[in-house]
């Protein structure tokens, strides 16, 4: 949306409560206090919300968005309540617009003390289109998109999503609804076709399906709530992949019900400062149809401390497991993978773990975590400025990836997930790339190898980029160190 001027039109200078000011008038100073007691302590009446520039929208959804403007009982709540208003109005992705307006109140029922809040809204063109090209896991991808916004007035819409990419191509069309007055409660169905290339396994998947979900808020928890039937296929990505790869070629049908819960109380997405956050999915396959039947749960758990010097420390832990219901055993395209820069950084991407003649096979259980110190550069070059956006990292990550026997019990699994453990640690540079990606460049220390895991001990570029990007990132961030310090040589000169 484009950007929102709140306009506060001045209370008049004569009126029912404001005794008229005219040329002999005796001028009265009014003392800080008594203006404050003016905004904020008298009471007023929203008696009329106007909207301007609707048209397709329902008044239904309207009305359950700014209903708490008319509660409010001074001016300043009427400016906070209308302010909320709008971010709820912009929120249903319907508005290109929304500016808010609040006058004293007129007509022949205008009560001393009324006001009039004025919404004047822009809606969105009934087809939008877009492209992007999207960066992410080392892949580069173009993403073309047709959306039709507020279908049939309630917010309803309709998406149409076409993905090429070095990995992985996609298209997928969908259709959101959500609850009017409470958009955090929303439903959804979709309808897909994924190809993707997992090298690490020498695998090429293709998923066609189609999925619904019903996402609610229960006190501070997001809950969602899922059905998925998919049909898979797999294939192997060369001619060299392995005989277990091979063996795990061919069609399966998936249907499944999983339950998703986010507690997040962080500051932001990217490099938070503070808050936690905890990530709980499970899911259940095979008795809703399809020939592939398990149990699978995983967490996510991350911890944020600010301490002394602008540094931050963070710590995260996440794990999982997956069992197998039946005699058939589980498919190597829903185990868990473990290595790389957003698990334990210093080893291969998803290159721990089982494995057969250099193909990774993923595993049933895994556990990973991590302690994280963030510090500002060093003699802060660029402070209040570009160098903000750098932050001095170090970290220790440990993980291990394993199958199960699940008829010897808990304390055999404690054991077998605590064998073997792979860590690593190490120091760099990260850059903050605005709320929604980070560059790391780490020089790392692998541990804990075993054979068959492929690592890189020295310099790494940890990042969600390309590859060909990185030499370009890599200068960047050379040319700006060299900036500061020219900056710095020049203040001390």
């Amino acid at each position: 949306s484009g950007t929102v001027v709140h306009s506060l039109e001045p209370l008049p200078s004569s009126g029912p409560d404001f005794g008229g000011l005219g040329e002999e008038a005796e001028f009265v100073e009014v003392e800080p206090e008594a203006k404050q007691e003016i905004l904020e302590n008298k009471d007023v009446l929203v008696q009329h919300v106007h909207f301007d520039g609707l048209g397709r929208t329902k008044d239904d959804v309207i009305i359950c968005e700014i209903g708490d403007v008319f509660k409010a009982k001074n001016l300043i709540e009427v400016m906070r309540k209308s302010h909320e208003a709008r971010e709820k109005l912009l929120r249903l992705g319907i508005f290109r617009q929304v500016d808010v307006l609040i006058d004293t109140c007129q007509g022949d029922d205008a009560l001393p003390n009324g006001l009039d809040v004025t919404f004047e809204v822009t809606e969105l063109r009934r087809l939008t289109g877009s492209y992007n090209t999207m960066v992410g896991n080392n892949e580069g991808s173009m993403v073309l998109g047709l959306k039709l916004p507020n279908l049939l007035g309630r917010a309803e819409k309709v998406t149409f999503q076409f993905s090429y990419g070095t990995k992985e191509t996609s298209y997928g069309l969908s259709f959101f609804k959500p609850r009017p007055g409470n958009f955090e409660r929303n439903f959804s169905v979709n309808l897909y076709k994924v190809t993707g290339q997992f090298p690490w396994s020498s695998l090429r998947e293709t998923d066609r399906g189609m999925s619904a979900e019903y996402s609610f808020p229960i006190w501070k928890t997001s809950h969602t709530v899922k059905w998925e039937g998919v049909w898979r296929e797999l294939g192997c990505l060369s001619r060299t992949a392995s005989f277990a790869v091979r063996k795990e070629s061919g069609h399966s049908l998936k249907s499944s019900l999983s339950h998703a819960m986010v507690i997040d109380s962080r500051n932001s997405s990217i490099l938070p400062r503070r808050g936690a956050l905890l990530k709980v999915n499970q899911e259940l396959a095979g008795y809703t149809g399809g020939d592939v039947s398990f149990i699978k749960e995983d967490f996510e758990l991350q911890l944020n401390k600010q301490l002394i010097f602008d540094s931050v420390f963070s710590a995260s832990f996440w794990g999982g497991m997956l069992v197998p219901i039946g005699d058939k055993p589980s498919s190597i395209a829903d185990r868990f993978y473990l290595g790389g820069p957003t698990s334990v950084r210093g080893f291969s991407m998803h290159s721990i773990g089982p494995q057969s003649e250099g193909d990774y096979l993923g595993g049933e259980a895994y556990w990973a975590g991590g302690l994280h110190l963030y510090t500002p550069l060093p003699f802060r070059p660029g402070q209040g400025g570009f160098g903000e956006l750098f932050r001095t990292h170090f970290f220790l990550n440990a993980g291990n990836l394993c199958n199960l026997n699940y008829g010897e019990g808990p304390k055999a699994h404690i054991r077998k997930l605590a064998e073997c453990i792979r860590w690593s640690y190490g120091a760099g540079i990260v850059l903050r790339l605005g709320n929604i990606a980070r560059l790391e460049l780490n020089y790392c220390v692998p541990m804990g190898v075993q054979t068959g895991d492929r690592y890189v001990l020295g310099i790494i570029f940890h990042n969600h980029i390309p590859l060909s990007s990185n030499f370009i990132l890599f200068w960047t961030w050379l040319i700006s160190s060299v900036a500061f310090k020219l900056e710095d040589f020049k203040r001390i000169k």
